[in-house]
């Protein structure tokens, strides 16, 4: 889809949703300010006004790209509706998970932008309510309140957790599942979703009953 017609006094935005468009349709490479400036219908000096290297305006879309992971994971949370805490606790990093691999299978390009930028990661950082990585902290905290993961297991949980969805990602996206049927593909994920569930109730004893973390 073309990006929005260029509004005098918008270009900034109009480029960022250019830019997002055509790492859409072509990948991080992609990303070019003469291109895209072309593409919004203004001269290329005007785009360096707004942006006057290419890591700024990768900067720029990267944030807006974990913006939309960010809605992603907060829409699979706000479908969960079990009372019981230390489940609901055990659901929420569950979809938390799925929807960090639900992301990446629908803007693979994005996706691989948004987490190859320093700088965007940075400061998504100084912003916890614009950081998927900080909402995946809020969650392993919830676990330990509920008693589920012990307060020494906690230290480090989220690479943990990042690791295992992200490399879960990368092999949909470009690896050796990339093939793998839809519902393959999830059943594999719930497998990896499941170990690490375990593995946190390892560290304080909880007893795993035979709960579904799909729900």
């Amino acid at each position: 889809m073309p990006p929005s017609p260029y509004h005098h006094g918008h270009l900034r935005q109009a480029l960022v949703d250019a830019a997002e468009v055509a790492v859409r349709d072509g990948g991080p490479s992609a990303l070019s300010l003469r291109d895209l400036a072309r593409r919004v219908g203004v001269s290329h000096n005007a785009a360096y006004r707004h942006f006057a290297h290419r890591d700024d305006l990768v900067t720029e879309v990267a944030l807006q790209a974990m913006a939309h992971l960010l809605d992603t994971m907060e829409r699979r949370l706000a479908r969960i509706r079990t009372e019981d805490p230390v489940l609901r606790a055990r659901q929420r990093l569950a979809e938390v998970g799925r929807g960090y691999v639900e992301y990446a299978l629908a803007e693979p390009g994005l996706f691989s932008l948004a987490f190859s930028s320093s700088s965007a990661l940075a400061q998504a950082g100084d912003s916890a309510d614009r950081d998927p990585y900080a909402l995946l902290g809020r969650v392993l905290d919830e676990l330990v309140d509920v008693g589920f993961l012990a307060p020494g297991a906690r230290v480090g949980a989220e690479i943990v957790c990042w690791s295992g969805v992200h490399g879960f990602s990368e092999l949909c996206v470009s690896g050796a599942l990339g093939a793998t049927t839809a519902d393959d593909r999830d059943v594999a994920l719930d497998r990896v979703l499941v170990a690490i569930d375990r593995s946190f109730a390892a560290t304080s004893g909880a007893v795993v009953g035979p709960e579904d973390l799909r729900f």
